[in-house]
């Protein structure tokens, strides 16, 4: 039965969302269903690193790492011994002089690991230590040598209020500003926007000026792909706006968004395993003339041709988006105004089977 509470314009979406889904087949090896790893984790902060790493595993990544800082590692090991954690981010208190480092040197052993991974997600519990901050800069512009995908949330976005330049331009980023957030990154790049707060108005309206100002806001950072989370989430890359109105739940407690964005950190694994070709979807390919003018709009309402990266990295990102909300949804229906973000966890799977559903399997894919 298909959730009432979901738009039918929305079930259309969630239906190009299953196209990406990889299938489970018996021919698949550990790692094909995703690798993902969480940047992020410092002394004073374990907590959102663990929620954004266990739903990218929830949602169903076959393997979900956590790089922290060396005084977190043994706090996230003992949340779930289903993560793979690694103690490699250095921190002021772990060089002998913090004014004076070789930040390309300290972020070696993590850039080793980037060529195992098929996407990032960078910033929960990072905190503001200026030695970690440094080595993620530098873990950030390798990710962009080596084409790898990457979630920036938090701590990471402040990196990007500090330096717009570090991201700008690159089309395989995804941002998820809150309202403060959103209002800081339009101050760093000297442009004036609204945020959801501040734009007046009532249905339609209001929602086309909320988008506008995400639209200008991610064409001012180069078209990366924005989340502007809120009342309800808009996502642009600036030329395609999606709304997400799934309804969420009415508690606002700390750490639902690190359920956003390990949700998609596995949907960017999934959406890598599909334009890698890893089953067979059964869609006939896109003409190169076509792919190359990346009309989204054109391809959301075209069946049986498979989509371009355009149009995949906007809808893995609308679809965390959707995904986080009916998981807060379904553990605030629950759990009431005592819901906490480890309610969302457990949410995370029934969700995906409830907007998205598994893929079905075209014949001439199985064995």
């Amino acid at each position: 039965m298909e959730p009432v509470h979901v738009s039918t314009s929305s079930k259309a979406l969630f239906n190009k969302v299953r196209r990406i889904v990889p299938p489970l087949l018996e021919r698949f090896h550990k790692g094909q269903q995703g690798r993902v790893a969480v940047i992020g984790g410092s002394l004073d902060y374990t907590g959102a690193p663990y929620f954004s790493s266990m739903a990218s595993a929830k949602l169903g990544c076959d393997m979900s790492h956590v790089i922290c800082e060396r005084s977190a590692a043994s706090v996230i090991k003992s949340y779930s011994p289903s993560l793979m954690v690694h103690p490699l981010l250095p921190s002021s208190e772990s060089v002998s002089d913090p004014n004076s480092i070789d930040a390309p040197s300290l972020a070696g052993p993590i850039i080793s690991m980037l060529s195992r991974l098929h996407a990032l997600v960078i910033g929960p519990g990072l905190g503001r230590d200026g030695v970690t901050l440094k080595v993620v800069r530098e873990v950030i512009k390798e990710a962009q040598s080596q084409s790898i995908p990457f979630v920036l949330d938090a701590d990471g976005l402040l990196l990007v209020t500090e330096d717009p330049e570090l991201v700008k331009g690159y089309k395989e980023c995804i941002l998820t500003p809150n309202v403060n957030e959103f209002g800081r990154l339009a101050k760093a790049l000297k442009i004036e926007v609204q945020s959801q707060a501040q734009v007046k108005g009532d249905g339609g309206d209001k929602t086309s000026k909320e988008s506008e100002a995400c639209e200008k806001l991610s064409n001012a950072l180069g078209g990366v792909t924005i989340v502007q989370k809120g009342p309800h989430d808009i996502i642009s890359n600036g030329v395609t706006t999606l709304v997400s109105d799934v309804t969420g739940g009415l508690k606002r407690s700390g750490g639902q968004g690190d359920t956003l964005t390990g949700s998609l950190g596995t949907l960017l694994a999934w959406r890598a395993a599909y334009h890698n070709k890893l089953w067979d979807s059964g869609e006939k390919e896109n003409d190169k003339q076509a792919e190359s003018r990346q009309d989204v709009k054109a391809e959301l309402e075209t069946e049986g041709k498979r989509m371009s990266p355009t149009t995949t990295l906007l809808l893995a990102a609308w679809a965390g988006s959707s995904l986080t909300r009916e998981c807060s949804r379904r553990a605030f229906k629950s759990k009431g105004r005592s819901m906490q973000a480890g309610d969302l966890t457990d949410e995370v799977y029934p969700s995906f089977l409830e907007l998205i559903g598994e893929p079905d399997v075209p014949e001439k894919s199985s064995l």
